[in-house]
C-alpha cells in the first residue's frame, strides 16, 4: 500500500509540470507509461527482492538457471526503466515523470540504472532547454522526493519485517515453551506415578515384615497354649482368640497381595525382561496408560515371558518387536520375530497357556507366520 501512496505523491508533483509546458499526446503518453511502470513495479517485486534483484540478474546474465516468473519479473523490473528513459531522448515529455521511475530503480539498488537516468536528465537540460533554472531544480527536487519517500517507505519495510519476524519468534517461543511445560508435566506425573507404586511396595513389606509376623507368632503362641492347657473352660475362648487371628492374618495378606499387584509397573517390568534377553535385539514401542488393570498387567508379563522364552528355545530369529499399546476400547501386544516359525508351532503347551489366559480376560490371540512368526493380543477394557 505505502508503493501506491509513494507513486501518487510522485505522480502528482510530476503532474505540476504543467506550469512550463503544454499538455499534449505526448506529454498525456508520458504519464501513461510513467503509470503503467508503477504498476509493472509493484506486481513484480512480490517475486522480485530489492535486496537480491541485482544479484538475480547478474545470474541470469551469466547462464545460471532460474525459475521462469522469477527471470521474467527480474527483466521487467530492469528492462523497462531503462527503456523508459531511453525513449525520454527522443519523447521530452518523459523527463517530466523521471522521479516515478527513479523511486523504482532507488528501491531496486540499481545504481547503474540511476546513474544513466541522471545522466540523460542532466545531459536533456543542458542541450535542448533553455536558460531557465526551473525544470532543473524542478526534476532535481523530484529525484530528491523520490529519493526520501523510497528511504521511508524501505525503513518502513524492515520495521514491519521484524515486527513480523519477532511475533513468529514469539510464537514459537510460546509452542517450545508448551511442549516443554507439557514434557516437564508428564514427566511428573510419572515421577509421582512412580513414587505412588514405590510407596506401596514399601507398605506392602511393612506389613509383611512387621504386623504379618507378629501376627504369625501370636497365633503360634495360641496354638501352643491350647496344646499345654486342656481345662475346657479356656477352650471357648482360645478357639475365638485363634479364629480371630487367622481372620486378621487372613485379610492382612489379601491387603499385602492387593498392594503388591497395584504397585507392578508394566512398562518398568516388561524393560527389566527385555534387559535380560541377550538372544537377539529387541525393538520395544510402549503407549499405555498408568490405570491397566492388574489382570491386564499379569496377563502380559505372562505371555511375554513365555513367548521370549520359546523364541529362545525354537527360533533363529535375529531381531525381536514388541509393541504394547492402549487403545480407546482395547489393550493390544504384539510380539513378532524374523526367525522360522515350523519350531515355535511346536511348543504347544506354551501357546495354549498364552490363548487361554487371553480368553480368560474376553480377549482375541492370534498366531500369524507369514513372515517369521508373530503373536497378536487384543484385550477388551471392562465397560463400568
Amino acid at each position: 500500500m505505502r508503493y501506491f501512496e509513494d507513486h501518487i505523491v510522485l505522480l502528482l508533483y510530476c503532474l505540476f509540470s504543467i506550469q512550463y509546458t503544454e499538455i499534449t499526446i505526448s506529454f498525456v503518453l508520458a504519464f501513461l507509461c510513467a503509470l503503467i511502470l508503477c504498476c509493472i513495479g509493484y506486481f513484480t517485486e512480490s517475486d522480485v527482492h530489492a535486496s537480491d534483484g541485482g544479484l538475480q540478474l547478474s545470474k541470469l546474465l551469466s547462464g545460471v538457471h532460474l525459475p521462469q516468473d522469477i527471470s521474467r519479473n527480474v527483466i521487467l523490473r530492469w528492462i523497462y526503466p531503462f527503456l523508459y528513459m531511453t525513449a525520454a531522448l527522443y519523447i521530452p515529455p518523459f523527463f517530466f515523470f523521471f522521479p516515478a521511475v527513479m523511486y523504482i530503480i532507488w528501491h531496486d539498488r540499481r545504481y547503474i540504472s540511476l546513474l544513466y537516468g541522471i545522466c540523460i536528465y542532466l545531459y536533456h537540460f543542458f542541450v535542448y532547454v533553455e536558460a531557465s533554472l526551473f525544470p532543473l531544480f524542478f526534476g532535481l527536487f523530484g529525484f530528491l522526493l523520490a529519493y526520501l519517500l523510497q528511504t521511508r517507505t524501505n525503513q518502513y519495510d524492515r520495521l514491519d519485517h521484524a515486527f513480523h519476524h519477532s511475533q513468529d519468534d514469539s510464537r514459537e517461543r510460546n509452542l517450545l515453551l508448551s511442549e516443554k511445560n507439557k514434557s516437564l508435566q508428564e514427566k511428573q506425573n510419572y515421577e509421582i506415578y512412580a513414587a505412588t507404586l514405590k510407596e506401596r511396595n514399601r507398605i506392602a513389606r511393612e506389613i509383611h515384615d512387621n504386623v504379618g509376623h507378629v501376627l504369625s507368632r501370636t497365633i503360634l503362641l495360641v496354638g501352643a497354649i491350647k496344646t499345654m492347657h486342656k481345662e475346657s473352660s479356656l477352650d471357648p475362648l482360645l478357639n475365638s482368640l485363634d479364629d480371630s487371628l487367622n481372620s486378621a492374618m487372613d485379610s492382612i495378606r489379601n491387603s499385602v497381595h492387593d498392594l503388591h499387584d497395584e504397585s507392578v509397573n508394566l512398562e518398568d517390568v516388561i524393560r527389566s525382561l527385555i534387559r535380560e534377553f541377550t538372544f537377539c535385539p529387541i525393538e520395544f514401542q510402549f503407549d499405555m496408560g498408568k490405570e491397566v488393570p492388574k489382570e491386564v498387567k499379569y496377563c502380559l508379563i505372562s505371555i511375554l515371558k513365555e513367548a521370549l522364552a520359546n523364541i529362545i528355545k525354537h527360533s533363529n530369529a535375529t531381531l525381536v518387536k514388541v509393541t504394547v499399546r492402549e487403545h480407546p476400547a482395547l489393550y493390544q501386544m504384539r510380539i513378532e520375530d524374523n526367525g522360522n516359525s515350523a519350531g515355535t508351532m511346536g511348543a504347544g503347551i506354551g501357546l495354549i497357556n498364552m490363548q487361554d489366559r487371553v480368553h480368560a480376560l474376553n480377549g482375541n490371540f492370534q498366531i500369524m507366520t507369514d513372515q517369521g512368526f508373530q503373536i497378536f493380543i487384543t484385550i477388551p477394557k471392562a465397560r463400568g
